[in-house]
């Protein structure tokens, strides 16, 4: 006679632990002093997004080669890098989210060759130490806590440029992918996930 049980990973505790929708992004978001609405009100928000966002965090390892090896053998990968980055789809254009996606660029507002009433965004030459951000942030909804998940890259730069589509009956979106770096002053991992404290039901 065949068993009616059924295995699977549902559990008393997996309604608590699903992420949905598709979040917010801020930049310099301050993990110590702000929240969701205190940041929002110093324009820290980057702004509406359309087809959400992506977060990576990918190490690269070296395998070393020794004779008599079947195959990998724990003990012989050494870990090399880390590809960190963190993208938006940007539905709102402004010119702050112009010159953010073009990691490096300026923003003039008033100049004598700018036309009235006319911001001038351009990029630049040469990049400095301002043209990374502190961090880029993702704030997004878990189901078992009124507080959010937060994902921070930091000393991030958008390296992917600015490339706009324009298309009938379309909004046109701003991919923005920011990479983010090592600190010269620190080993730490340029990434941080913080998740909220949960009550488990044992």
């Amino acid at each position: 006679m065949g068993s009616c049980k059924v295995i699977n990973g549902l559990n008393s505790n997996t309604t608590k632990h699903l992420v949905f929708d598709a979040g917010a992004f801020f930049k310099n978001y301050d993990i110590k002093s702000d929240t969701f609405d205190s940041a929002i009100k110093e324009n820290k928000l980057i702004g509406a997004t359309k087809g959400g966002g992506s977060f990576k965090a990918i190490p690269t390892f070296r395998e070393i080669e020794l004779d008599g090896m079947r195959g990998a053998l724990k003990g012989t990968k050494i870990l090399e890098s880390w590809e960190v980055t963190i993208g938006a789809n940007v539905a709102e254009v402004t010119p702050n989210n112009l010159a953010l996606s073009l990691g490096v660029a300026s923003e003039v507002e008033s100049l004598e060759s700018n036309p009235q009433n006319y911001k001038k965004v351009t990029g630049k030459m040469c990049i400095s130490d301002k043209d990374y951000l502190d961090n880029i942030t993702w704030v997004g909804t878990i189901s078992g806590s009124d507080e959010p998940v937060i994902i921070q890259v930091y000393n991030a730069l958008n390296t992917k440029g600015l490339e706009l589509s324009f298309e009938d009956k379309g909004e046109l979106v701003i991919e923005m992918e920011f990479v983010g770096h090592f600190d010269m002053k620190s080993k730490e991992v340029p990434f941080a996930i913080y998740y909220p404290k949960l009550e488990e039901v044992i």
